[in-house]
């Protein structure tokens, strides 16, 4: 299916947004333009009322509502920007509301919606189910259903993003970065600047977790992710709705998909140069930027990002300042082994040199040898080269962490050790819906006949809990453990021959 991407401009400038959205700042930030050799503007949809540009679609599509439909209400699904945007809309318009949430979202959320005058109502796990939920209520009760992207009265409203970027900039735009999700934003911005400056880049910015928009590129149509990873969860969705996905194949240049500490890190750049704690989802486009920069893909002159929304709970941002250093490649995570004998301990200190060290554990291992977990503050890429070089030529045996999930989200906070048996033990990693209740059933869930040798959970705060989990296998029974603990129902990955499991637990 292919669209006129002129027509979809001409809906973008007769888009009526203005009674509900902001025009939002473009904003030059001079000291990362310095540190990436170009100029870099961000696109402040932060700065919105309800803090996300979703209030442009959702004020296109109520304006354009008959009054038949006005009166039997509007209904949606959202784990937060939309569903504000459209509860906002509809006590503009004076339509009621009911938004579907998913069980998962934050009480602050949750709250926000209902300030605006929306009602709510809690259903499923997460988005997919939710938005089930409020399809089935608007085929029942005849309430019109606000899809949060895949409409062209929504592309339209969030592509005055691009009509603005147009009318504000006063050089010319060679690249635009948008957060990629369900694609309403990205197809909008896109079809608006290909109409006006065809040789303006539009690059698709994803999570790695969630790249919707690649995934589709590479089936030839929209495809189910088999796993969302919910970090950055305004644009953690399945499957990329099918009119986006059309748009996208016609005006998007190229997808770069970024790490979650790529993502910390760019919520770091973006506080330094605004004092504004964004959203994870808010900072995806300036991470592919950098991303893009750091491989020579960026292109050399005036580049925008997207700065989509703030809607972030409080108790996320230490996780993600926990995170930025290593996402910006200015701390390396690493295990060392030295020998339990003195004199070792100092000869592993002088190997660091005058490094700042971050972070420091020692386990006891035996009486020949003692595990180290280090973390280091670092300038490049090249200094964590030299480190590992210093450390080898000390004969300090070490292991670069940097990238290790395990040790990122569970070791790093937790004390570990090989348990004083002969039994055989197992470690799973499990990801379960963040929701009351989801924890205990976990371990409800479990079938008693093996001991639980070692657990850590940390809540941070998102949609999605993490739990590091060993089993002791009496009669080496795996199989028999693998079928208890899939048929939970929660994702699981082993993790018992990750190398950090080695040196640590």
């Amino acid at each position: 299916m292919r669209h006129d991407i002129h027509d979809l401009r001409a809906r973008i400038d007769a888009a009526q947004v203005y009674e509900l959205a902001h025009r939002t700042p473009l904003q030059l930030v001079p000291k990362l333009s310095r540190e990436l050799g170009r100029r870099i503007w961000l696109k402040r949809e932060d700065l919105q009322d309800v803090f996300s540009f979703k209030i442009r679609g959702a004020a296109n599509r109520m304006a354009g509502l008959g009054e038949i439909a006005r009166v039997q209400g509007v209904c949606a699904a959202s784990a937060g920007n939309h569903a504000q945007g459209v509860a906002k809309a509809a006590a503009h318009y004076g339509i009621d509301a009911l938004i579907f949430m998913p069980v998962t979202t934050p009480t602050i959320k949750v709250a926000a919606v209902e300030a605006l005058g929306g009602k709510t109502r809690l259903v499923g796990d997460n988005y997919d189910e939710a938005c089930d939920a409020a399809i089935e209520h608007s085929q029942k009760s005849g309430a019109i259903f606000i899809h949060p992207f895949d409409e062209l009265d929504v592309i339209a409203g969030q592509g005055t993003v691009a009509k603005e970027i147009f009318e504000q900039a006063t050089r010319k735009i060679d690249a635009i970065y948008v957060c990629t999700g369900g694609g309403g934003l990205v197809s909008g911005i896109g079809a608006y600047a290909k109409s006006v400056s065809p040789d303006t880049r539009i690059v698709a910015a994803e999570p790695l977790g969630a790249a919707t928009l690649k995934a589709a590129m590479a089936a030839g149509q929209p495809v189910d992710l088999d796993h969302v990873d919910g970090f950055a969860d305004g644009v953690a969705v399945r499957r990329i709705g099918t009119l986006t996905y059309a748009l996208c194949c016609d005006v998007v240049d190229d997808c770069v998909t970024v790490t979650n500490d790529e993502i910390c890190a760019a919520v770091r750049d973006i506080f330094e140069a605004t004092r504004t704690v964004v959203e994870p989802a808010g900072a995806v486009a300036l991470a592919a930027l950098r991303r893009d920069v750091a491989d020579g893909r960026a292109p050399d002159g005036d580049c925008v990002v997207t700065v989509s929304g703030a809607n972030v709970n409080f108790d996320r941002i230490g996780h993600m300042v926990e995170r930025a250093e290593l996402g910006a490649g200015e701390e390396m995570l690493f295990g060392a082994t030295i020998p339990e004998q003195r004199g070792a301990f100092q000869r592993f200190v002088e190997a660091l040199g005058h490094r700042a060290v971050t972070e420091f554990s020692y386990r006891y291992q035996n009486d020949a040898q003692a595990h180290l977990l280090v973390g280091l503050k670092i300038k490049s890429g090249a200094e964590r080269d030299n480190v590992m070089n210093d450390l080898n030529a000390a004969n300090v045996a070490a292991l670069d962490l940097s990238n290790d999930r395990l040790a990122k989200r569970h070791l790093r906070h937790m004390i570990g050790g090989d348990p004083d048996t002969t039994m055989r033990e197992v470690l799973y990693r499990v990801e379960f819906p963040e929701r009351p209740g989801a924890l205990g059933q976990f371990l409800s869930a479990l079938d008693a006949r093996w001991n639980i040798s070692l657990f850590h959970y940390r809540n941070h705060g998102a949609a999605e809990g993490h739990v590091l989990c060993g089993f002791q296998l009496p009669k080496d029974d795996k199989s028999a453990l693998e079928e208890s603990l899939s048929a939970i129902g929660f994702p699981v990955w082993e993790e018992t021959d990750n190398p950090a499991t080695q040196l640590f637990l």
